[in-house]
């Protein structure tokens, strides 16, 4: 059925206990604050209670984000409230129509109902955190130690927090089964955090796990595409790869680059000196395995080169045997990635499963940068998913896993889609033969 964000948006062949789930979105783009949330309140109205209000603010509004939530708590019902400030906003209008609004005033507002959810909102002071070779237990602690393991999480980051990497590496272990999206919030000038929860600004991080009839599904499009073969590293020390090796053939990563441009169209030769970085593959995938599925390798940027004897250090610690492959980074490849992963989501969930909402998490360096015209991602999106509401933020770095473990990204488009969990299997009952 389409949908206006107005109007409560229902998938089709949804279990009985979420059959009354709705999302209703609005996105402003007034200068003012005040004008801003009166703006989302008339898309918004009437709307009844929500279970959770996500709000997206672009950091036009830094120096009046402490008086946002109050504001629209004033005029809108909701249960929880989270979400944070960014470099540029996501949102759907009063028209049903998806936009990324960067670098000016926007306001982007979600309203969700989902029952049989189970929804944990946490807010954590990152300054102090548990031993990452401990129990899980603490890490569960500081959400809620009533949410379930699989539960999915969403995540979002003050830019001054401390040990970002450490916090996810502890919730992933912590939530082993659960997927976890987010990013990291915009910096800004004033004196308070990027993050809102509840009726606060707040540091650290915030975040809402998402368990009983609902799940996250991820799909993370890193925006790169392959040049070169698919490499051995022989030798490192930490983050810097020294030698590596095609076959029976070992070389510096420069010199197997160099390799390689050789091979290169001029247009290709000139966006390697700007847009190159490097593909880590997973340990556990063959080399047969990651020629067949490029989306395996982790994309890390390379931060520099020692002439002297032909080394790259890689934004990631390195160990010998990894399997890495030099990438490039264009509008192409990311429309071309992009489109066949939300394609293959859109088939796997079919109607049964089909979503609420679509969270965007992208990184400052993509929208109009990437692709030359507005609403690159969010248009992609709807060509695998017509007429579903989609918000977000661009952000300073990105969450979302790949192979099976959460990474912070950047240049990444990291997509939360909300979707019911499939109703589990009856016993001892009869089909009823209407797949419900």
């Amino acid at each position: 059925m389409a949908a206006l964000p107005s109007f409560p948006w229902l998938p089709g062949r949804l279990r009985s206990n979420a059959a009354k789930a709705w999302c209703r979105t609005a996105l402003a783009r007034d200068v003012s604050l005040e004008d801003s949330v009166s703006t989302v309140a008339r898309q918004l109205a009437p709307a009844g209670e929500a279970d959770l209000a996500l709000v997206f603010a672009s950091s036009s509004y830094a120096s009046d984000l402490q008086r946002l939530l109050p504001l629209l708590r004033q005029k809108l019902k909701a249960r929880h409230w989270l979400g944070c400030i960014g470099g540029g906003v996501v949102g759907t209008d009063a028209t049903g129509v998806a936009h990324e609004l960067e670098q000016e005033p926007a306001l982007s507002v979600t309203l969700l109902r989902l029952p049989g959810a189970e929804l944990v909102p946490f807010a954590i002071d990152t300054t102090t955190l548990p031993d990452l070779d401990g129990p899980a237990e603490p890490w569960r602690a500081l959400v809620g130690e009533a949410a379930a393991p699989d539960s999915s999480l969403l995540l979002l980051l003050d830019p001054a927090c401390s040990a970002i990497n450490d916090l996810i590496s502890g919730l992933d272990y912590a939530f082993a089964g659960g997927v976890k999206v987010g990013g990291i919030a915009s910096p800004h000038s004033s004196s308070h955090g990027s993050l809102l929860f509840d009726d606060q600004v707040r540091e650290g991080a915030v975040g809402c796990l998402i368990g009983g009839a609902w799940a996250i599904e991820p799909v993370v499009a890193q925006g790169c595409r392959p040049i070169g073969p698919v490499l051995e590293v022989e030798q490192v020390q930490r983050n810097v790869v020294l030698e590596v090796s095609e076959g029976e053939l070992r070389r510096s990563p420069v010199a197997a680059l160099q390799a390689i441009l050789s091979d290169l169209t001029p247009d290709e030769r000139e966006q390697v000196k700007h847009s190159l970085f490097l593909g880590v593959g997973r340990s556990d995938f063959s080399l047969a395995n990651l020629q067949q599925a490029p989306s395996a390798f982790l994309v890390r940027n390379l931060i520099g080169v020692d002439p002297r004897n032909g080394a790259v250090a890689v934004a990631e610690r390195m160990r010998v045997g990894q399997k890495v492959q030099f990438q490039l980074r264009d509008g192409d490849a990311s429309r071309q990635e992009s489109r066949q992963l939300l394609a293959a989501l859109a088939s796997r969930q079919g109607q049964e499963r089909e979503p609420l909402l679509a969270l965007l998490f992208a990184c400052l360096g993509r929208g109009q940068g990437l692709y030359g015209e507005a609403d690159g991602d969010v248009s992609l999106c709807h060509q695998a998913f017509a007429d579903l509401p989609i918000s977000g933020v661009f952000c300073n770095g990105e969450i979302g896993p790949v192979g099976g473990t959460t990474h912070l990204h950047g240049y990444t488009a990291s997509w939360g889609f909300l979707v019911p969990r499939p109703a589990p299997a009856a016993t001892g009952a009869a089909p009823d033969g209407n797949g419900d």
